[in-house]
């Protein structure tokens, strides 16, 4: 390759002229102000990481408040209306606050890294994604503060997670409460949307030269369905939110009956939303475990044409399943027949994908390691809430089985077991990548027991209390009912999984502080994250790499001398062409997001007036939101792809950082 030729893929083109900015050294990146204002991919993925850990942590006080209560019979820790409220916090906070960032927080720091870039295609618009998404949680969350300051009306919402029509309506829940769930949820869809087509167009347009689509890294792959699925799902929940919002306030009738209404158009519009939302929060889980596995059975990932089909058909299929969440609901045999033929079907490409894992690490030279113990934790106790599932494709079955303790122990086995059990092996895992250091084996593995027993204590005895009758979200129950041992098992597994979860925690945060220093690639990986420097420089790669096999990195280690002549050539070309464009930070995603706030709260808490003299204050504070919106928007409009170059020395140390020429 001539050293002088400007290749395409190394280079980004400046849009439109800017502003010079005086850099005293433009990558130094410390203080609050630099995190408040970044755009580093790297740097957003950890800060969703963090957000959604203290959510996830929130979460898991709130159930501990509902196992609490339900410990003994005639439990009195909360009171009816509590109780309401504690599981419709649980179950939103833990699907929308803590699964589904920490999965964006991967995205976001791992995707890049494995495709070979330098960043994702809209970096402004993924710290755009970031701060609406923590607008969205304190709008979800403000409603707690009410009661503190004597507010009426103004409480955390309790309508349930899936908001059913007509418990949603004013009738049923005149308060605000409802209105923050709402207007909470239509901010998380508008950052997860955003985030997700920042990441379509990042895996299309930035992959480095040579990686095909099916030389993607599995965990990539899972990423791109997982962002289609949310740009083709929430739609449906987002105009659900609109009519549920136009309902309350302005007389609408969507779901009215009085007016001609249709309640069950909620759950149509949901479960549109809901059922696809399942294989958002598991198929980020399945691409970990698809990278942990091979790494740590020290064999190349088995059938990975067919895990990658797999995941794509289970994208496809997840949206022709929603409605057996309502055989009950007298659909007729038709629709019913169709929709149990379509969730058996759903279960083969899952199933095929346990085999596929299983054969990864037949006859490999397993190495039993705590993202390894985490991962094989993953496959057990999903296959456990699969199969609970498929018991619920036959409509019969789950019409006994339907809003029972059943139903709680099956979707836990599947989210908790699943997802979280999965995304915990991912911190494991790509921990000595982020911070350099790694866990203690002892600790983690320890935290590992402590959280698989706790977790099977805990949600293996509601299968029995579901067949035995207990409907779930009832807030007590009578001794004499039978129900009494299996609750205080729960219970006390609840706490036991907790103490579990503390140790976890714990050990991370001693790790990141006091853990082994290790150098690059301590599992010895095949993929392009593990060839750079642990913590990831601001510039990810000092050279794009070249790929030449579907394990990147693995075929590079094997190939050294072949592949460090190409990098010196490509590195020639890239300092003689400008060196490496880095874009600058921006506070105006943030601002924008603080608009999207303010006019949040503004918007859910006035009471409509449209004469003038009784226009309500809160229509003010919404309307200043929106021009502070406004005004973010503009500004950021008017920075383009304003950024500097950075020179690196032999060592890929930076030496010098000025702004692009012409600027």
């Amino acid at each position: 390759m001539d050293a002088t030729a400007k290749p395409a893929f190394l280079t980004r083109e400046e849009s439109a002229p800017a502003k010079p900015r005086l850099l005293a050294h433009p990558t130094a990146k410390t203080g609050l102000m630099s995190w408040l204002t970044t755009v580093d991919h790297k740097r957003i993925g950890f800060l969703y990481g963090v957000f959604a850990l203290f959510f996830f942590l929130v979460g898991g006080v709130e159930a501990l408040l509902i196992r609490a209560q339900l410990m003994f019979p005639n439990g009195t820790v909360l009171t009816a209306q509590q109780y309401n409220t504690m599981f419709t916090m649980h179950g939103t906070t833990m699907i929308f606050l803590a699964v589904m960032p920490l999965s964006a927080a991967f995205f976001n720091y791992v995707m890049p890294l494995q495709i070979g870039a330098r960043d994702v295609a809209f970096p402004r618009l993924n710290a755009f994604s970031l701060w609406t998404f923590v607008a969205g949680a304190i709008v979800l969350n403000i409603g707690w503060i009410g009661p503190f300051f004597g507010v009426e009306g103004h409480n955390a919402p309790d309508a349930g997670w899936y908001g059913y029509s007509p418990l949603t309506s004013k009738q049923f829940s005149p308060g605000h409460a409802v209105d923050y769930w709402v207007m909470g949820l239509q901010l998380l869809g508008v950052a997860s949307i955003a985030a997700s087509l920042n990441f379509i167009v990042t895996i299309i347009n930035l992959r480095a030269p040579g990686m095909t689509m099916m030389r993607l890294p599995v965990f990539t792959w899972m990423t791109l369905v997982t962002a289609f699925l949310i740009v083709l799902s929430f739609p449906a929940i987002t105009i659900a939110l609109v009519e549920l919002m136009m309902d309350r306030n302005f007389g609408t009738n969507f779901f009215e009956v009085s007016g001609g209404g249709m309640p069950i158009l909620w759950q149509h519009l949901f479960w549109v939303f809901g059922h696809p939302e399942v294989y958002i929060l598991i198929l980020p889980a399945m691409g970990i475990i698809s990278e942990i596995l091979p790494t740590f059975s020290r064999k190349p990932l088995f059938g990975y044409p067919i895990v990658v089909f797999s995941g794509a058909c289970i994208g496809f299929l997840g949206f022709a399943v929603w409605s057996h969440h309502m055989f009950t609901t007298g659909m007729g045999t038709v629709a019913t027949a169709a929709f149990s033929l379509a969730t058996m079907a759903i279960a083969v490409p899952t199933g095929v994908k346990i085999f596929n894992w299983i054969g990864t690490m037949w006859g490999g030279h397993l190495m039993m390691r705590t993202p390894m113990m985490f991962a094989l934790g993953f496959v057990w106790m999903f296959m456990i809430g699969g199969f609970s599932g498929v018991m619920h494709s036959a409509a019969p079955a789950d019409s006994q089985q339907n809003d029972s303790y059943f139903v709680i122990a099956h979707f836990h086995y599947v989210l908790i077991g699943g997802s979280i059990f999965a995304l915990l092996a991912g911190i494991h895992y790509w921990f000595p990548l982020m911070f350099g250091r790694r866990v203690s084996e002892f600790w983690g593995k320890l935290s590992f027991w402590v959280i698989f027993v706790g977790f099977n204590v805990t949600f293996f005895p509601m299968h029995f209390l579901g067949l035995n009758g207990m409907p779930r979200r009832t807030f007590t129950y009578d001794p004499n009912l039978g129900w009494n041992s299996a609750n205080f098992i729960a219970s006390v597994g609840a706490f036991v999984l907790g103490i579990g979860i503390c140790i976890y925690f714990a050990v991370m945060i001693y790790t990141y502080y006091k853990g082994e220093r290790v150098g690059r690639d301590p599992w010895d990986g095949r993929t392009l994250e593990w060839s750079i420097e642990n913590p990831p420089p601001e510039y990810n790669f000092r050279v794009i790499p070249t790929v030449h096999a579907r394990d990147a990195w693995w075929y590079e280690k094997h190939h050294r001398d072949e592949i460090a002549q190409e990098k010196e050539a490509h590195a020639r070309a890239e300092e003689a062409h400008g060196g490496i464009h880095m874009p600058y930070g921006s506070i105006w995603p943030l601002v924008v997001a603080v608009g999207m706030l303010i006019a949040a709260v503004g918007i859910t808490a006035f009471e409509a007036k449209w004469d003038v003299p009784g226009i309500h204050w809160k229509l003010g504070l919404s309307l200043v939101g929106g021009l502070v919106a406004f005004l973010g928007i503009y500004f950021w409009s008017l920075e383009g792809n304003e950024g500097y170059h950075l020179h690196l020395d032999k060592d890929g140390k930076p030496e010098a950082a000025h702004p692009p020429a012409g600027h």
